[in-house]
């Protein structure tokens, strides 16, 4: 038990009309939305990089946080942070977390060292896991931060870093094995180039296919159930990132033969660097048959960076979760924090306060989403517009030929005429329900 959040009481459902501070207004784990509860259509889990392993700094700035297991360099910190984390967990009833590597042990720069500190730490999670009853969303390796990885990770020109990150991705998946974790994650943050001067392209792109099919099969022989997703992630921070959204990771996908055994981790703020709205990649990724678990948090629209703040507006997030539902909701996925508090916001109420608010924005939109897909009212509005494709004629061109359609539009004088596609009267439709 940590008194770092002492005083700071077990959030619980206070209702829309509570003035207290520290209560839920609009999560109530337990309300049934369209068959399931609240807590089984959210799913929500906290980052431990964010939350824990961040220490307030920005580009022109340094540490603003300080916290009872700074500095982290050390295992007797690393047990401090874990004690901490999971003291939040409680409070906030969360029932999902998720961990890099980096986040929960020492860096100390070797193999062997990272390797005994993650197994050390893990088994601790593994005890307060069993002790508190709250899982593990999923693991990942930070493949990024140390200056190893300045050319990447499985598209580095060095044979060695290659070996590293394999090395590296192994022990993660074997942790999150323990844990019981229900997916696994990889992320390039460095997988992408500067400059074409220095970079060929095609054996990049064949090394990180071949690195993903080694992490298949290694799941596939040590048993792993949870699923493999991969992360979208465009201009952080190289220009050019071979993951760049939904559709571009898809074709990497298909390419290299792992379609069907890789889904997608879909963040809103790397939707909107890449010039997409978070609701578009959640679509395309349903539409892919890829769609597997979100990061929610919100960029600031100025700044034109992944800011990683938590969410606070209900229509957007709504957006999000109607595509969501529409696509059957998550299976092994959820909705994970990759969100931060403000360098600024050092109180450790502030952090509470971050996720709670959070959720609830999350559960006021997943609830104003349910009500307009039960209404039915939206989905007949597209019905409609697609209704001509419903005729025996239609569907038999789909089967036809350029030739023979053509003649049949000679033949029938076919002059077809303009329809309102009623966009606004379907804006006008959503806010009622948002």
């Amino acid at each position: 038990m940590s008194d770092f959040f002492k005083d700071i009481p077990a959030i619980s459902y206070v209702g829309p009309d509570s003035d207290a501070e520290f209560g839920f207004k609009h999560y109530n784990k337990d309300e049934v939305v369209l068959g399931k509860r609240l807590e089984d259509h959210l799913r929500f889990a906290v980052a431990w990089w964010h939350s824990f392993a961040w220490e307030g700094g920005d580009p022109f700035g340094g540490q603003t946080f300080v916290r009872p297991w700074h500095p982290q360099d050390s295992m007797k910190n690393a047990r401090i942070k874990a004690d901490v984390a999971f003291e939040m967990f409680r409070i906030l009833d969360v029932p999902y977390y998720c961990w890099h590597d980096a986040d929960v042990r020492p860096e100390t720069g070797n193999f062997a060292d990272n390797l005994k500190t993650l197994n050390e730490i893990t088994d601790y999670m593994l005890e307060k896991q069993a002790q508190t009853g709250i899982k593990l969303l999923w693991g990942t390796a930070n493949l990024f931060s140390h200056r190893r990885w300045m050319a990447g990770a499985s598209t580095n020109p060095d044979p060695e870093v290659f070996a590293f990150a394999a090395a590296t991705v192994k022990s993660c998946l074997d942790a999150t094995h323990k844990l019981g974790g229900e997916n696994y994650v990889l992320w390039g943050g460095r997988e992408g180039y500067e400059t074409l001067l220095n970079t060929d392209m095609k054996q990049e792109l064949d090394h990180m296919g071949r690195f993903l099919n080694m992490v298949v099969d290694y799941k596939h022989k040590i048993g792993f159930k949870g699923t493999i997703l991969v992360e979208p992630k465009p201009q952080e921070p190289s220009k050019h990132q071979y993951d760049y959204d939904a559709a571009t990771c898809f074709g990497f996908l298909q390419k290299y033969g792992l379609e069907k055994e890789v889904k997608l981790n879909l963040e809103q703020g790397h939707a909107i660097l890449a010039g997409h709205s978070f609701e578009h990649e959640i679509a395309t990724a349903a539409a892919l048959g890829v769609f597997g678990s979100i990061d929610m948090n919100r960029n600031d629209y100025q700044s034109g960076w992944d800011t990683d703040q938590f969410p606070n507006n209900v229509p957007e997030v709504a957006l999000a979760y109607y595509e969501i539902l529409k696509a059957g909701g998550f299976t092994t996925g959820g909705t994970n924090f990759d969100a931060k508090i403000r360098r600024q916001s050092i109180d450790p109420a502030d952090l509470i306060l971050a996720h709670m608010g959070a959720m609830d924005v999350c559960a006021r939109g997943l609830k104003a989403a349910a009500a307009l897909l039960d209404s039915g009212e939206m989905e007949a509005a597209k019905k409609a517009r697609y209704a001509g494709w419903d005729t025996p004629a239609a569907k038999a061109m789909l089967g036809s030929s350029l030739d023979a359609i053509a003649a049949e539009v000679l033949a029938k004088d076919i002059r077809p005429e303009p329809r309102s596609g009623r966009q606004e009267r379907l804006e006008n439709l959503w806010n009622r329900f948002v």
